[in-house]
């Protein structure tokens, strides 16, 4: 089942994030990697911020997180993570799924350049990555991460955002 989790989700979804970000160990930068790989006070940014998550439950157990988080005219996915030992079921896929039935909008998402995994993950699921020029321009628009971050990173754009886009141009 999925549901919008609450503030009572809170050390779950801290769990979850740090227990599916193990992946990333050895893969991204030295330098960004800690321990944890997210804080709870950085976790409470998030949300702060408006990151909404969405959790997967199986059987009473939250195994699966993905954030919504509006940002002007887009919406963006954020820290998508299933919990180690349920990956490789179909939870990120169903998270996703209906996390974009949410949204009407151009839907973007920002992972790591050397995660192929997450990459493949999301080009499974209808999503592209775009060229190095565009993706400086939405990182700038609508992300707030370090510069050296950007540059490790891709953004992934959905058809919509595509059919967007090539209107604007």
């Amino acid at each position: 089942m999925i549901r919008r989790c609450d503030d009572h989700d809170f050390d779950l979804i801290w769990t979850i994030i740090n227990d599916g970000a193990r992946a990333y160990k050895g893969v991204i930068p030295e330098d960004f990697w800690t321990e944890p790989y997210m804080s709870r006070k950085e976790l409470q940014h998030e949300i702060d911020a408006g990151v909404v998550f969405w959790g997967y439950d199986e059987a009473g157990t939250l195994v699966g997180v993905m954030g919504l988080q509006r940002v002007r005219d887009v919406t963006l996915i954020r820290h998508a993570y299933v919990r180690t030992s349920s990956q490789k079921r179909g939870i990120g896929g169903r998270l996703l799924s209906h996390l974009r039935e949410l949204t009407n909008g151009p839907v973007l998402i920002g992972t790591w350049a050397d995660a192929s995994w997450a990459i493949r993950f999301y080009e499974r699921h209808g999503f592209q990555v775009v060229g190095s020029q565009e993706k400086e321009r939405l990182a700038k628009t609508y992300w707030t991460v370090p510069e050296r971050q950007m540059e490790r990173s891709v953004i992934l754009a959905d058809p919509k955002w595509r059919e967007c886009s090539s209107r604007d141009a």
